[in-house]
């Protein structure tokens, strides 16, 4: 005997290929909808984008239902570190989650579905709560913004619910305005003095390494980018590497919890490199894993670098840039 996932497939698929959408325009580090002019009536008219596609689904024989919704979700879901609550403590009193879209439509009533492959078109608005804003989407660790378009069609008693859920990306819209952000150019120079949090400095090797970074405020669409060059090292260097950090603040009722864990980490120098050459620094933002640098009066999203030198002795020796994301500059306008 056939179950009900042999017999029927639910699916939902986006007009937009890359399933990427837009709530609107931000000013002033507010979003906000767009308007435009109707040209018949000369009045704005808000405009949002609009999430479209068909719900197709498939069935060998007749199928009786009693309704099909559509439902859009977004939510910020926070979880609190072990390390900071304890885990048992972690497990049990997770951050409540930040609404920030919700709504829902039936796009059918109840009847029958023919055999066979059925479309049913949609447009729904990407349309944010009240007094709320769309985030872009982020994948972390401690917190994660996702949005998510679900299908459920309703089955007769007995008969087990369908259920498809697609999550869709949200990106901020190129905004009217920019508020003037220069390119901050950090050259560094690290050394035995420069170092902190060391116990005794007669261990450690001599060395003096150079170099810059272009800027620390980082387009996310556009490499990161600079130099680094080993003057100096009485040690064997076994690597030379950069390491992509998220850190993460979330609120609770103690006060608020922040962790820094790695995002991507990528080799720019291997083994006992040449004294005195130019390293070229160039690393590429992972989608979905960054986003534009949020603070909001719940939780923080923030990014560092570190340029991280492995010696031979397996000694590490590393220095932490702070990073601002942003997903638009000056010359987008």
């Amino acid at each position: 005997m056939f179950g009900v996932k042999s017999i029927m497939s639910l699916d939902i698929r986006l007009k937009r290929v890359n399933k990427l959408y837009s709530e609107g325009v931000s000013i002033g580090g507010h979003v906000l909808a767009i308007t435009t002019i109707d040209p018949q009536t000369q009045l704005n008219v808000l405009t949002l984008d609009l999430l479209t596609g068909v719900v197709v689904f498939e069935s060998r024989s007749e199928a009786r239902h009693e309704g099909i919704v559509l439902a859009i979700e977004g939510n910020v879901n926070m979880q609190l570190s072990s390390k900071n609550v304890g885990i048992f403590e972690a497990f049990y009193n997770s951050v409540k989650p930040v609404p920030l879209i919700s709504y829902s439509v039936e796009i059918a009533k109840s009847g029958k579905l023919p055999a066979g492959k059925t479309e049913i078109p949609f447009e729904l608005p990407v349309r944010p709560k009240t007094n709320r804003c769309l985030y872009e989407t982020y994948h972390g660790v401690f917190i994660t913004i996702q949005y998510l378009i679900k299908c459920e069609i309703k089955r007769p008693m007995l008969n087990k619910d369908l259920q498809k859920v697609v999550e869709f990306i949200v990106e901020y819209r190129k905004p009217l305005e920019i508020q003037p952000s220069m390119d901050k150019a950090v050259n560094f120079l690290i050394t035995p003095e420069s170092l902190q949090n060391v116990k005794d400095r007669s261990k450690i090797p001599r060395f003096r390494i150079s170099g810059h970074l272009d800027s620390t405020v980082c387009k996310i669409t556009e490499p990161f980018t600079g130099e680094l060059c080993v003057e100096q090292c009485d040690a064997v260097i076994r690597s030379i590497e950069l390491q992509l950090v998220r850190v993460e603040t979330c609120g609770c009722a103690e006060g608020y919890a922040r962790d820094a864990t790695e995002i991507q980490n990528i080799q720019i120098g291997e083994g006992n490199v040449c004294r005195g050459v130019v390293i070229p620094i160039y690393m590429i933002f992972p989608r979905l894993f960054t986003c534009p640098s949020l603070t909001t009066n719940n939780f923080k999203i923030e990014f560092e670098v570190n340029v991280v030198i492995i010696l031979e002795n397996n000694h590490l020796i590393t220095e932490n840039f702070p990073i601002k994301m942003i997903r638009y500059s000056n010359n987008d306008l």
